[in-house]
């Protein structure tokens, strides 16, 4: 289960922070992921908690400050990401991910994900929708197997774009 949290934590961020040639403002984004996995972070043990952090930062990642089953985080939107139409390479590889049947209609994005490594197998899709070039919201739902036990997640992502200059926040690779 503590690998979900990590991959809602990380599809949250990657799904919905990077989308659209002229739709998206490049820079400093705030992005916040709503889940009920999420509001379950406060009962995992700190040893665990760290597990997940060490394996954050296995893919360049930092884990989020998680309030109320929230999930904030600041995302660098480069240039090259900004122009992308639909940009899978922030999923490919991520926890074993790749993303199949992306496309992009207008302001509004989808794909499927499939992901399949030691710790959990699975098929998710995102969607979600630019409402502005500084501001998106979208979901992400995943039906997996994590150790052998089923599990269902779905999650809420917003994100506001916040400044032009992301000095302090490294680009996502």
């Amino acid at each position: 289960m503590h690998k979900i949290v990590l991959f809602i934590l990380l599809s949250g961020v990657l799904s919905t922070s990077s989308w659209a040639e002229n739709i998206i403002r490049p820079g400093l984004w705030e992005v916040t992921t709503k889940s009920d996995l999420l509001a379950l972070v406060p009962h995992i043990p700190s040893e665990q908690m760290q597990q997940l952090t060490n394996l954050a930062r296995q893919y360049g990642l930092e884990i989020p400050q998680i309030r109320n089953g929230a999930a904030t985080s600041n995302v660098c939107i480069t240039p090259e990401m900004a122009k992308q139409e639909v940009p899978t390479y922030l999923y490919e590889n991520q926890s074993g991910c790749t993303v199949t049947n992306a496309s992009r209609t207008g302001n509004r994005y989808q794909m499927e994900l499939m992901c399949d490594n030691s710790q959990f197998k699975g098929n998710g899709y995102a969607e979600g929708i630019f409402i502005t070039p500084e501001s998106f919201s979208g979901r992400t739902e995943f039906d997996s197997v994590v150790r052998g036990a089923p599990l269902y997640a779905k999650a809420d992502t917003q994100g506001r774009w916040i400044g032009e200059r992301c000095e302090v926040v490294k680009p996502l690779p």
